[in-house]
């Protein structure tokens, strides 16, 4: 099957690109910010430089791998998804559960491994550039020379592998089990992992408390907190999705009409499979919202105690800035590549749908409206894990309970949210309309 595999990925290379996309991604950001161990375990190098790059790769790289792995793990589970009647096929030629899941993990195995090698040299650049910007800012010596060795590479081989192999094996797990007409299995395992991941996020944040207001490692376990806590309302969004539509579905119908009765029937079907997308969602809203805001909050702070911003100050909040950057660009494009992925595969619903009486017009307004939907539950779920995040920190800091800073970077944040879910979804649906629908029910998954 492993034979089977490497056939398979080198026959339809199109279908895996989303996925080795976020692999290639993924395994850059781990890679650069993990070379920062291997800068800092250089010999020579002074106590101040090998601090600033150990707190790099410890705090950024630790948080920063954690949203890579979900992010590498959700465009891979809609990938398996989506394969369903392959599967089924495949159980009806003779194929063996085991072989199956052996075959897709090969799959996810050389898609992950293709990413990280692709990766290797972009991260080298990266991460290169990150220590001169250290150096410039005057956090780390002129003489220190960059390495990227043993921590990085295997970091990166091992985030990209694991979060491959594991997401496929959930994936197909649920996708055999379906196929040989037996019952999915159920969410026990997703909603425990949820509960462990939001309780962890309360302890976190809860720990903010215990540290002192001018530590310099005080917003790591508010980011730490925010983060755990989007991953669980991710883990969690098929039971919160189907909650809010219970509430909002006649007020969607009434809006949408057609399109809306489309949109509540099509998503409470599909919950499941709609987490893949809220996932990075969450995920991009929470952190965006939580490390900015921090930010500001810090900068604002030390405004406040009279004392006047030093060079290093700046420095040090501007290589904050594109830190937080560089890690919200990448939730971003995730958010962007799993809509892709999502919405390209559709082409035979949508045709279904069209010669069961819809016309193009009420699909796309299907799309939007279930955009949507999915923009406000990411929106509104990863803005209370960022707020969770930035109460506490806000209040060790300011001593008041409500930071001062305005609602302007939430309303960026969700705009960037809703246009990236809006303009990926409908654009990609309309070019999957231009296929006549006869075409599309007949296209092979």
């Amino acid at each position: 099957m492993f034979d089977l595999a490497f056939r398979s990925v080198r026959q339809r290379p199109g279908r895996f690109a989303a996925t080795l996309l976020s692999a290639f991604l993924g395994a850059g950001i781990v890679m650069m910010f993990n070379s920062m161990h291997d800068t800092a375990a250089a010999a020579g190098i002074d106590d101040k430089s090998k601090e600033i790059l150990s707190l790099t790769g410890g705090v950024v790289g630790s948080y920063g791998t954690l949203l890579v792995f979900f992010a590498v793990a959700s465009t891979l589970t809609v990938n398996v998804r989506q394969r369903d009647e392959e599967i089924s096929l495949l159980r009806c030629s003779g194929a063996t559960p085991a072989q199956i899941k052996r075959m897709i993990m090969g799959e996810a195995a050389l898609v992950g491994l293709a990413g990280m090698l692709l990766a290797v040299v972009p991260a080298m650049i990266a991460g290169n550039t990150l220590l001169n910007s250290f150096q410039d800012s005057g956090q780390v010596a002129k003489n220190v020379d960059y390495a990227f060795g043993p921590i990085a590479l295997s970091a990166g081989l091992l985030i990209t592998l694991l979060a491959s192999v594991g997401a496929a094996w959930l994936a197909v797990r649920r996708a055999t089990k379906a196929a040989a007409g037996g019952r999915a299995p159920r969410n026990r395992l997703r909603n425990i992992g949820g509960g462990l991941a939001c309780v962890t996020a309360l302890g976190s944040c809860a720990s903010t408390f215990a540290i002192d207001a001018d530590e310099p490692a005080l917003m790591a376990p508010a980011a730490y907190g925010a983060i755990f806590l989007s991953i669980g309302f991710a883990a969690l969004s098929p039971a919160l999705l189907r909650t809010l539509l219970r509430w909002f579905a006649r007020p969607i119908e009434a809006v949408a009409g057609a399109g809306g009765y489309l949109t509540v029937h099509n998503m409470r079907q599909r919950a499941t499979q709609l987490s893949g997308v809220l996932m990075p969602m969450i995920l991009f809203t929470g952190v965006a919202v939580a490390t900015v805001y921090m930010q500001f909050i810090e900068s604002d702070a030390i405004a406040a105690s009279g004392v006047e911003k030093s060079v290093d100050d700046k420095n040090l909040e501007s290589l904050n800035l594109v830190i937080v950057g560089i890690i919200v660009a990448f939730a971003c494009i995730m958010l962007i590549n799993t809509l892709y992925a999502a919405t390209s595969y559709r082409g035979r619903e949508f045709g279904g749908q069209r010669l069961a009486g819809a016309t193009p017009r009420q699909v796309l307004a299907m799309v939007g409206t279930e955009s949507v939907v999915l923009t406000f539950t990411g929106v509104f779920f990863g803005t209370v894990a960022g707020l969770a995040g930035i109460l506490p920190f806000n209040i060790v800091r300011t001593d008041t309970v409500w930071p001062d800073q305005g609602p302007g970077t939430w309303l960026a944040v969700a705009a960037l949210a809703a246009a990236a879910t809006l303009i990926t979804s409908i654009g990609t649906a309309r070019r999957s309309l231009k296929t006549p629908a006869v075409a599309a029910v007949t296209v092979a998954a």
